[in-house]
């Protein structure tokens, strides 16, 4: 029994944010019914390729992005822009512990879905809406997506080479990921507002919006701005706080150094043939080496292209020296220590017969995650969750013709 066996979450939301946070809960025990429009379901269930193929190798149609994100879920096809639909939302927030939802901000009022509207219904509830800039303010009405949050919210103005390099420019990080950082988020914001009410009995809406979270995450960064005044600036993989710690090319490709006091400074110079280094005055201390980081980088690129990555590796690892590879995601899957960890799951696939999932990285001794299910096909539990609900058959077949579900 997972630690949230006990909730049931009504899932209204879509794409990555929304959906990312419902699979935390869905992975940790709660029970999780993904609403999605009859006929064409979750947006990311269109975005491929790369599609599943079923057991004779024929492309599904259900595409790599949606899969990565909705497992141990049902899903339901409800058309709750019509009042029939409206009944069939209502009568499950009824019973639901949560809400989740990333419509624009007042979007779901007009179908009296929104807070308020479902409150009347169960003062209980939890309903957290996931928008771009939030339920106020002078941005509320507009459209967010991560690419566009990760350029407003700082992010890109500090990913990518330095002005004055080769391909210097703003860039955006390989993943969204600031739709799985809002999902993280509202993950912790909802069991916040559970242990609330296990006090109170009282619900709560949560407004959660990508570009205050994208703003609260810049961390270090941010208060580096706030304390000097200046903004911090693209330096591709190096850092602005510490040095060495960056990519260094290898005799037969690159790796990274991530030094983080002056005791590992010193193994490294070690191992690189140069103890000198260690107690020159411009390298001694990190204040130092991030003050002469100019002078010291290129001294480090000149010998760690002497020598294979491997060999590096072996070397510094042996001295304790933090330091890796960098990894494609074949090599990612293949690396002894993400298969150790249990990294890959595979779960059967009505389709496919099975399908490969990322595993969680929760690990709990007492309530551990559990895989009990697949990403769903469109519509796959709608019958069964509507008969749960009270519809009778010949209801459910009418909801059906009238393409209500």
């Amino acid at each position: 029994m997972g630690a949230l066996s006990h909730l049931k979450v009504l899932d209204l939301s879509r794409v990555l944010a929304g959906p990312w946070a419902s699979q935390m809960l869905a992975d940790l025990g709660a029970e999780v019914i993904k609403v999605e429009k009859p006929g064409s379901g979750d947006d990311t269930r269109h975005w491929g390729p790369p599609w599943l193929r079923d057991t004779g190798g024929t492309e599904t149609r259900e595409a790599a992005y949606y899969l990565c994100t909705n497992r141990n879920k049902k899903s339901l096809t409800v058309d709750f822009t019509r009042p029939a639909g409206q009944e069939i939302v209502r009568r499950l927030a009824a019973e639901a512990d949560v809400v989740v939802e990333n419509f624009k901000a007042g979007g779901l009022a007009a179908y009296g879905l929104d807070y308020a509207g479902l409150r009347a219904v169960n003062p209980r509830i939890i309903y957290c809406s996931i928008t771009g800039f939030g339920q106020n303010g002078p941005y509320a009405a507009r459209a967010g997506y991560d690419f566009l949050i990760q350029g407003m919210g700082g992010l890109m103005s500090l990913t990518g080479r330095a002005d004055g390099e080769p391909g210097a420019g703003p860039q955006k990080v390989g993943v969204a990921l600031t739709d799985i950082l809002t999902g993280l988020h509202a993950a912790v914001a909802i069991l916040a507002a559970l242990a609330h009410r296990e006090r109170t009995g009282e619900g709560q809406h949560i407004d959660l919006a990508l570009l205050d979270v994208q703003v609260a995450c810049l961390a270090n960064q941010a208060m580096n701005y706030l304390v000097s005044g200046q903004a911090p600036r693209r330096m591709g993989n190096a850092h602005p706080n510490i040095v060495p710690y960056q990519d260094f090319p290898t005799a037969d490709g690159d790796m990274i150094l991530a030094v983080g006091n002056d005791a590992q400074f010193a193994r490294l110079c070690a191992v690189a043939g140069h103890p000198e280094w260690a107690s020159d005055a411009r390298f001694a201390t990190n204040a130092a080496r991030v003050e002469h980081r100019t002078a010291l980088i290129p001294l480090l690129r000149q010998v760690t292209v002497t020598r294979s990555t491997d060999d590096w590796i072996a070397a510094l690892e042996a001295a304790g020296v933090p330091c890796g590879p960098i990894n494609d995601l074949a090599r990612v899957f293949a690396d002894p220590q993400v298969a150790a960890r249990g990294m890959r799951v595979d779960l059967p696939h009505p389709l496919a017969g099975s399908v490969p999932q990322v595993a969680s990285p929760l690990r709990l001794s007492a309530t551990p995650v559990e895989y009990r299910n697949a990403p769903p096909l469109l519509g796959a539990d709608t019958d069964a969750v509507l008969t749960a609900l009270g519809y009778a058959n010949e209801a459910i077949a009418a909801l059906r013709r009238e393409g209500v579900v």
